[in-house]
């Protein structure tokens, strides 16, 4: 045997730097172990399980996931998550972006412009909710106030089922300062070399934004897409404090039916099947704009 195959894969101090190394990961791999992997797996046996907290668990194989196929509380609120989607991500994606261009600017004070903007992503809770809740109040709120000096009738916004979810929607735009600052982020990576040539070649604003910005821009539109898809479809605290699910159910989004079959009805191995067939839903979206991803963008 030659003295390269005798030699010890690792020296003695090389060994007792890797049992430090684990000696200080320890802690968090016993915590990441305990509750975030451990509750995890345990909801995926409890997926095929019926257990109400209080009785022993019982071993049903697919039953939970054959119910929901009958359920219509859950293809509604399906449906409502869908909707909500629809018009959240555009939408937060635009006035985002609109956000990060004036922010973008070289003014004075810009930077307290910035702080400003991006507060109100610190001010999100069920505080913030109750001041939209009185902000959409159809009579006296201060929205409805200010439409019927220019529409006879505003919305009924939280009470009316045609409105609930655009008020939602709203409201949801006043916490995409988190976009915002990522579109900034990207704003301030693209080189001004290009905008000068282009200028020089006579191209205007227009003309820069479209064949310049956004394709530069292009993989952080598309990382933005997808945290919106991912937040949009686990939206529940807005609807819990603001509609309760109403009116009409209109607003009994996924995760919020999720919860009531969890906790108001302690269906835990029903709200177990949900949550992993909502895993699974947005991880086929997340691969679906993966690969159409591809086609639109640009890596410099």
């Amino acid at each position: 045997m030659s003295a390269k195959a005798r030699q010890p894969k690792y020296t003695d101090r090389e060994r007792k730097e890797i049992r430090d190394a684990y000696l200080f990961l320890s802690p968090w791999i016993l915590g990441f172990l305990l509750f975030t992997a451990g509750p995890i797996l345990f909801s995926l046996f409890l997926s095929f399980c019926r257990w109400d907290v209080i009785s022993p668990i019982q071993w049903i194989g697919f039953g939970n996931y054959q119910q929901m196929l009958q359920d219509k509380l859950l293809k509604t609120a399906l449906t409502n998550t869908l909707l909500y989607a629809a018009l959240y991500i555009p939408t937060s994606l635009l006035v985002a972006l609109g956000m990060a261009l004036l922010l973008n600017q070289k003014l004075k004070g810009m930077g307290l412009f910035r702080t400003l903007f991006y507060l109100p992503t610190l001010t999100q809770g069920v505080a913030t909710f109750t001041l939209w809740s009185i902000l959409f109040e159809p009579e006296s709120g201060a929205i409805n106030r200010g439409l019927r000096h220019v529409v006879a009738e505003p919305p009924g916004w939280l009470v009316d089922p045609s409105w609930a979810k655009p008020a939602l929607v709203l409201m949801a735009l006043w916490s995409v300062g988190g976009t915002m600052l990522i579109f900034l982020a990207g704003l301030k990576n693209i080189s001004r070399d290009l905008y000068e040539a282009s200028g020089l070649d006579g191209a205007g604003n227009w003309t820069q934004f479209r064949h310049i910005t956004l394709p530069m821009l292009s993989p952080t539109i598309f990382f933005n897409v997808i945290m919106a898809t991912i937040g949009s479809f686990q939206v529940f605290a807005a609807a819990f404090v603001l509609t309760s699910g109403g009116p009409s159910n209109s607003t009994l989004f996924y995760v919020y039916y999720l919860f009531n079959r969890a906790f108001v009805y302690f269906n835990m191995g029903y709200a177990s099947a949900m949550a992993w067939v909502l895993f699974a839903i947005v991880l086929a979206l997340t691969v679906l704009q993966i690969r159409f991803g591809q086609r639109f963008v640009h890596y410099a």
